[in-house]
């Protein structure tokens, strides 16, 4: 558990203390104050809320073409699903102000918004290798090459919806907590021990690529929007 704390508000406790530094009081300010920034359009808040949802329910149809089968789907009741995205969205706070409140911002201005978001996606992953060796987690022993792949990809999709609502920070944890209340189709090898081996996972897999490409398209948006090169 507190490996666990550590990892959520850790990040933002750290970007806290270097906008302090930096910047002082106005600049810590500005960057909580994106933790209220609502006024967006709605359209952002159903993507925030349905993309990942989207992505997995793909999956299952495209497992269900290629194996002749469906995968497990999550039994959770939709009552709990709801209740787990309202109650969790705050609790984002501890990781989206030092990912996307702080990071994502200054790797934008150093490599462009595209390859900054990457860079975070790899960095956002690392953060959470820990938990691959921890028992009793849901990522225990799972294929952390094919997780790397997959945060990656949604940190693309993130920083898209950071970028089109304003740097808003309350749509990137809205959409942080989707992610993490949604596993509708879980993609959990059960003979998995290894963090990294390759998953034999094929909803996983399947998962993971409709993830990237979907990740390359607001990559193309991104450098058409942006001017970058």
């Amino acid at each position: 558990m507190l490996v666990f704390l550590l990892g959520v508000f850790a990040p933002a406790i750290v970007a806290v203390w270097l906008t302090a530094r930096h910047e002082g009081r106005e600049g810590v300010r500005s960057l909580l104050h994106r933790l209220i920034q609502w006024r967006v359009g709605l359209r952002w808040y159903l993507f925030a809320v349905t993309y990942f949802i989207a992505i997995k329910l793909a999956a299952a149809l495209l497992h269900r073409l290629l194996a002749g089968e469906w995968p497990r789907f999550n039994t959770t009741s939709w009552y709990i699903i709801i209740a787990g995205i309202v109650f969790s969205t705050p609790v984002q706070a501890g990781e989206e102000i030092g990912w996307r409140g702080y990071a994502l911002p200054r790797l934008a201005e150093r490599f462009g918004l595209g390859l900054g978001s990457i860079v975070l996606g790899i960095i956002w992953a690392a953060w959470h290798l820990p938990l691959f060796f921890i028992p009793e987690t849901d990522t225990t022993g799972q294929s952390f090459p094919v997780y790397l792949l997959a945060v990656t990809a949604l940190s693309v999709a993130i920083a898209w919806l950071y970028a089109r609502t304003g740097g808003s920070l309350m749509l990137a944890m809205l959409m942080h907590a989707s992610v993490n209340n949604t596993n509708i189709v879980p993609s959990f090898d059960p003979n998995a021990t290894n963090p990294f081996a390759l998953s034999t996972s094929l909803v996983a897999w399947i998962f993971t690529a409709l993830l990237s490409v979907c990740a390359a398209y607001f990559l193309v948006r991104m450098r058409r929007s942006t001017g970058e090169v």
